[in-house]
């Protein structure tokens, strides 16, 4: 066989591998946990919403927070994060328009050194709220809306499931070309590497958790040092899910019916900086994984286009068809997230294009490391961070 053809004869291989060996990942049934009963007595809620620079979605997104029908005691912290756009008055006006729950607006000041912006934000949300004696925080993004009845679903599923952790991967807006194009992918690849029903079985292969969604229990945030003690973290929400798991606690993750993001990424310039902020911290700023992961971009997403087109060309039967059952069932297995977010099913052979993109934002977000840009986000660049003093 030809090199071209032993490479497509791999990708298929590791194709097959991925549909029946990653919990299948490309599955969009993990939805919140059945609640039998609901409870009888409901626990006491604070909302925790970090911001920064959010006042042009704010009007979206805190109303649908401030009008929650929780049949328990709930309230609303919203921590402004040095912003310099009106967040935090525009929140209190909105409170004051809305009504519903109690919005309490504080500002914590920079963040002291070894510090994300976000979890300093969220450390000083948290100990306040833990003061009025909370069960459950709700932690969630500044850019996320909740229907009226998402609290009270979140809490049901916790307190009948007994999890510590249950969280929501908000659907995320898809309006421009380049969201249809990008952003079902991004949940798509999130959900390959780290599959949903891994994270959610009694005894998890996997942990992760989506930020903009989080309810968890207070004593368990307590017993796993959150927020200190992942205060460095750029990709907050696994590290917040790894430091629950390693204090005993059970998680739930799965997709949102009820959330949505309202946050805009109209041009593939937004997107790009969103994913790029944050790609080569996932990789633990590792030449070696980055390498790793450009070969296998390649090797599962851009060999078995190639490998049909070069085969068909060149008379190559084996490369030509592997690539295309390869193709066929990458496409294939992206189908039910394109179904989730409403997209025609034409963009699932499209998919290798989106990696590619994919792997030159990771690419990116090295350059961007080494440069001393780092994850910048909001006027702040995280390259190296200093190690903050232990408590």
């Amino acid at each position: 066989m030809s090199t071209l053809a032993w490479f497509s004869v791999v990708s298929l291989a590791v194709w097959l591998w991925l549909l029946l060996g990653q919990g299948s990942f490309w599955r969009t049934d993990q939805r919140l946990p059945p609640v039998r009963r609901t409870p009888g007595g409901w626990p006491r809620v604070a909302v925790v919403v970090p911001a920064r620079d959010e006042a042009e979605v704010l009007p979206l997104s805190l109303p649908s927070l401030l009008v929650q029908d929780y049949p328990g005691t709930a309230e609303v912290f919203l921590v402004d994060d040095g912003s310099t756009d009106g967040t935090g008055k525009l929140a209190v006006e909105l409170s004051e328009r809305y009504g519903g729950l109690p919005l309490t607006v504080v500002s914590p000041g920079e963040p002291e050194p070894g510090w994300t912006g976000k979890l300093w934000a969220l450390r000083h949300g948290m100990a306040l709220a833990r003061a009025r004696g909370p069960e459950f925080l709700l932690l969630t993004d500044a850019d996320i809306a909740h229907e009226p009845d998402s609290l009270r679903r979140l809490v049901a599923a916790a307190v009948d499931n007994g999890l510590d952790l249950v969280s929501q991967m908000a659907r995320l807006r898809v309006a421009s070309f380049w969201e249809r194009l990008v952003v079902p992918a991004f949940v798509y690849f999130f959900a390959q590497l780290y599959p949903f029903r891994w994270i959610n079985r009694p005894r998890p292969l996997a942990t992760a958790a989506a930020g903009g969604c989080v309810l968890l229990r207070t004593e368990t945030a307590v017993a796993a040092g959150v927020p200190e003690v992942i205060r460095q973290a750029v990709i907050d929400d696994v590290s917040l899910a790894r430091a629950v798991r390693r204090a005993g606690g059970r998680i739930w993750l799965g997709l949102a019916e009820r959330v949505d993001s309202v946050r805009p990424y109209p041009g593939l310039g937004e997107l790009w900086r969103m994913i790029a902020r944050s790609a080569y911290a996932q990789l633990r700023h590792s030449p070696l994984l980055l390498a790793g992961t450009v070969a296998g971009l390649a090797l599962v997403y851009l060999v078995p286009p190639t490998a049909l087109v070069a085969g068909a060309g060149s008379g190559d039967a084996v490369a030509a068809w592997a690539g295309g059952v390869a193709w066929a069932v990458m496409a294939g297995t992206y189908v039910p997230m394109l179904r989730y977010y409403r997209q025609p099913l034409w963009l699932a052979p499209l998919l290798p294009f989106t990696a590619f993109l994919y792997l030159l934002m990771t690419v990116d977000s090295a350059v961007r490391h080494y440069r001393g840009r780092g994850a910048a986000w909001k006027g702040r660049t995280y390259t190296r961070p200093e190690t903050a003093p232990d408590r």
